[in-house]
């Protein structure tokens, strides 16, 4: 594709407030693109907010979301109890409670069905593996250097952290990638690398990133943008 004005947001975390503030900064149109690296929800305050604001963009502009590991994580719970458990103690509680949930008898896969609307599943299930233009590479957390990306496994695109850190991927282009949280609030920058997870929900700052030009947008927890 002719690559125009694309925006990548790095992992949200149910940070509402942030993404809210990055989007009035952004204005975007419908000649934008944006592209979400996944990781929506958990962790942060307001997951339910997080989906509503990313499924009413495609009104806007071209939304393009990548599917995370803590999705992933969401989907199976959605299977077994013992996956649900699982994605309890890694974000999943507080996921719940943006939708209203506030304990008692416990949990089963159905419930999660009654308490998470079908449109925001529906949404889940509709993100991609990948995304890639004409000069860059979208995804969640890693890559084989040596593999194209339709022929990546699963488990390196969205459970693989830096370091180890790969080499340039075999198309060329830049990599832009989420998922292993740069606490010090700053973008990874290798040149062929960028890593654009800034740890908002731990008090760090949500970024955007126009990948053509290198312009970058923050803001935080609270919705504060950073000077």
């Amino acid at each position: 594709m002719t690559e125009g004005r694309i925006i990548a947001i790095g992992d949200v975390h149910g940070c509402s407030a942030g993404l809210a503030a990055l989007v009035r900064a952004i204005d975007p149109t419908p000649l934008y693109t944006l592209v979400f690296l996944g990781d929506y929800i958990d962790r942060g305050p307001d997951s339910r907010g997080v989906l509503v604001q990313v499924i009413a963009l495609a009104e806007r502009c071209i939304v393009v979301p990548l599917l995370g590991n803590h999705e992933e994580m969401l989907l199976a719970a959605l299977e077994g109890p013992s996956e649900l458990r699982y994605w309890l103690k890694f974000g999943g509680t507080e996921a719940l409670a943006s939708y209203g949930y506030r304990g008692g008898p416990e949990l089963r896969p159905a419930d999660l069905r009654a308490l998470i609307p079908s449109e925001h599943l529906q949404f889940i299930k509709g993100c991609r593996d990948y995304f890639e233009t004409v000069r860059h590479i979208f995804v969640h957390a890693y890559y084989e250097p040596d593999r194209p990306l339709h022929e990546q496994r699963w488990g390196g695109l969205r459970w693989a952290s830096l370091p180890p850190v790969p080499a340039r991927h075999c198309s060329g282009k830049v990599a832009i990638v989420g998922h292993t949280p740069q606490k010090s609030g700053e973008i990874l920058d290798l040149g062929y690398l960028k890593c654009i997870d800034t740890f908002c929900h731990g008090w760090g700052w949500l970024t955007a990133l126009e990948v053509r030009t290198g312009k970058v947008w923050q803001a935080n927890l609270a919705g504060e943008m950073r000077r």
